[in-house]
């Protein structure tokens, strides 16, 4: 069998800034897996709720890149193969979630946040710091970012207009793949961020969405 080819850290960080780009850009993604929109017909024909629908879906897609940025600043700083490993693995994930929104947003006419490389940066910085305080820590981030993503994106499936399928449909997968990846981390020994941490988190979530809603 052959053996598990091993990056060097300059090769990593060369991997991370590659798909940083495609990440912020919104550019050289390809899903693995078939969108879960699948063939729901489309029915929103008011154009204030292709508005309403386009913004939900650009804060969705802006919290991906977040995701994505996050992953990969853990994955650059992981200490153990077993954490980098379930880092890639979720990220490949949430690059399936990117492609679905920016899909849904092509759908809609519409477009993702110009503040992404903004979004991208102070998430990929954030992984960074919490691979290097340890891999407990780094997943405790990863836990506690999934539990609030799921949340929110709970609000937006009640937000929806009800004959959405289409943007229902994504948003429900998208909410069960975040919700394993947190039961993943937790399983893999997450450490509980201290509160003050939990609420810094939940005001930075808070700016980037209203944010990315209009911008």
């Amino acid at each position: 069998m052959q053996a598990e080819r091993r990056y060097s850290p300059l090769d990593r960080l060369i991997m991370q800034m590659d798909g940083a780009l495609a990440a912020a850009l919104g550019s050289g993604h390809a899903a693995q897996r078939p969108n879960p929109a699948g063939k729901a017909a489309e029915v929103l024909d008011s154009s204030a709720e292709r508005r309403h629908v386009a913004g939900l879906m650009r804060v969705n897609h802006s919290g991906e890149v977040s995701a994505q940025a996050l992953y990969q600043g853990q994955g650059l700083t992981a200490r153990e193969p077993e954490v980098r490993k379930a880092m890639d693995t979720a990220a490949q994930e949430e690059i399936d979630h990117l492609v679905w929104c920016e899909e849904r947003l092509s759908e809609l006419d519409s477009r993702t946040s110009y503040l992404n490389p903004v979004w991208y940066l102070g998430s990929f910085s954030l992984g960074a710091v919490a691979g290097f305080c340890g891999d407990r820590w780094s997943l405790g981030f990863v836990a506690e970012t999934e539990r609030q993503v799921s949340e929110h994106l709970q609000t937006h499936l009640e937000r929806l207009p009800p004959r959405d399928e289409r943007s229902r449909r994504i948003l429900e997968q998208m909410k069960e793949d975040e919700e394993r990846h947190g039961t993943v981390a937790l399983e893999a020994g997450a450490a509980e961020l201290p509160r003050p941490i939990r609420g810094l988190m939940r005001l930075c979530s808070k700016v980037m969405t209203t944010t990315a809603y209009y911008i």
